[in-house]
């Protein structure tokens, strides 16, 4: 029963415990003025949640799903939620709205190329329009609560292979004990941290699968979840997530709203580092070089922020990684309020978070700012091409001078060394085009 337990209360956010999608890769994209060649999409960090987060008013869309790996007879999952759940309220999720958002909002590396330096200048805005077979067994019939244990079914319903329970409480120990009961193998703890949610009279969204209507769906990975509801109550909760948690967990949040950024209000927002120009070789690995950048930048701010990485109107990018979401990908994605001149502002939130720095849930609070922001890294490939004028020697100066200066800032924000990082450095060093250099491993640690 140990994948059980771990996936009730699975270290990624309470209200995702499980739900598998894969993501596929990202596709190179025209962008104003360079192009987009590499993102830092969500599936590069371990125990990664998503979740989309539709927000206007007090209403909420939540669409839920995570890196749940295991047997399906094995998933389970609890959400406290502010309010009861009925049967009208719950959906199944896209898989495929939470990968375009994903990528469309991810960190990103946009790539240039400097023009013939002995070649009249080309028009500043010449190219600003691109786009780039057994039976399975009986559902386990549930236990009606006994007395003393305080604990409610106030609605039982099934959403395609999900059966879900929507449950009140009133006491931690008594939910705890019948989560127990039912099968629900939970860590120690436990009640400790139901109390906060069972004092503020919050609910407990329950699901389980239906085996065979899974295997109706032809399906090997578990389908999101969408809830719908309407609470003053702007927050995700974490804490219950926490509980056997072995390290730090990453959620990654793509809010939408009609207004602008959204932060988080009980930590603070900070954005990750952008519009460094490094050099050419991150390339070949951009995806370690983000996820390095993003634990030094974590760690400096002493693991206890939520990141910005993404923030812009979702009819419009620049540079961008996928064409923008349209209007039906955003519905199924949870917007509402495609109507009159609303429209709908996306901001991408990463979350590092552990049970030592992040005591409270996250409370969101909605801002009428509509800053455009993106995690953005510049790489500019010299020109390297037969360079005959007055101009050439100046030029490979520029370029030398460049070059250091992508390094250094390399080097800051990653932690690497300079003079490993100098090393895999390509220079500008004849008129003549440079002959290529064997292959060696980019990275400095690695071995040869």
């Amino acid at each position: 029963m140990k994948k059980s337990l771990h996936v009730i209360f699975k270290p990624v956010v309470s209200l995702l415990l499980s739900l598998i999608f894969s993501l596929s890769n990202v596709s190179t994209a025209w962008a104003f003025c360079g192009f987009y060649v590499g993102g830092a999409d969500a599936k590069l960090f371990n125990e990664a949640s998503q979740v989309i987060i539709a927000h206007k008013d007090d209403k909420t869309i939540l669409t839920m799903a995570n890196d749940f790996q295991g047997a399906v007879k094995d998933f389970a999952l609890v959400v406290p939620v502010p309010v009861s759940i009925k049967r009208e309220q719950v959906n199944i999720g896209s898989t495929e709205i939470i990968k375009k958002l994903d990528t469309f909002s991810q960190p990103r590396l946009v790539e240039y190329n400097d023009p013939d330096p002995c070649e009249p200048p080309r028009p500043l805005f010449e190219s600003s329009n691109r786009f780039p077979g057994a039976i399975p067994p009986p559902a386990p019939t549930l236990s009606k609560p006994r007395g003393g244990l305080g604990v409610t079914i106030e609605d039982q319903f099934k959403v395609k292979e999900y059966q879900i329970l929507i449950l009140s409480a009133k006491e931690s120990d008594g939910l705890e004990t019948w989560l127990r009961i039912n099968g629900y193998q939970i860590p120690k703890g436990a009640s400790e941290v139901l109390k906060p949610y069972i004092r503020q009279k919050m609910k407990f969204f329950v699901a389980k699968i239906d085996l065979k209507e899974f295997k109706k769906t032809g399906l090997t990975a578990l389908r999101p979840l969408q809830i719908a509801y309407q609470s003053s109550k702007f927050m995700l909760p974490i804490r219950l997530g926490m509980l056997n948690a072995k390290g730090d967990q990453d959620l990654v949040a793509y809010i939408l709203s009609p207004k602008g950024q959204v932060e988080v209000a009980n930590y603070r927002t900070v954005k990750v580092p952008t519009g460094q120009e490094i050099p050419e070789f991150v390339k070949e690995d951009f995806g370690k070089f983000y996820k390095t950048t993003f634990q030094r930048s974590y760690e400096k701010e002493n693991k206890k922020v939520a990141f910005l990485e993404y923030a812009w109107d979702v009819s419009n990018c620049d540079p961008c990684s996928t064409t923008p979401p349209d209007s039906d990908e955003l519905k199924k994605a949870g917007v509402f309020w495609q109507e009159g001149s609303d429209r709908t502002f996306i901001t991408r939130l990463h979350v590092r978070y552990s049970r030592s720095k992040f005591a409270e849930d996250l409370v969101f609070q909605e801002t009428s700012n509509q800053d455009n922001f993106q995690g953005r890294y510049v790489m500019t490939h010299p020109f390297r091409g037969t360079m005959t004028c007055s101009a050439a020697n100046q030029y490979r100066q520029q370029v030398s001078k460049r070059q250091e200066k992508e390094v250094q800032n390399l080097s800051q924000l990653t932690g690497w060394p300079v003079a490993d990082l100098r090393k895999r450095v390509k220079p500008l060093i004849a008129a003549n085009p440079i002959k290529k250099v064997d292959d060696q491993p980019f990275w400095p640690w690695a071995k040869p």
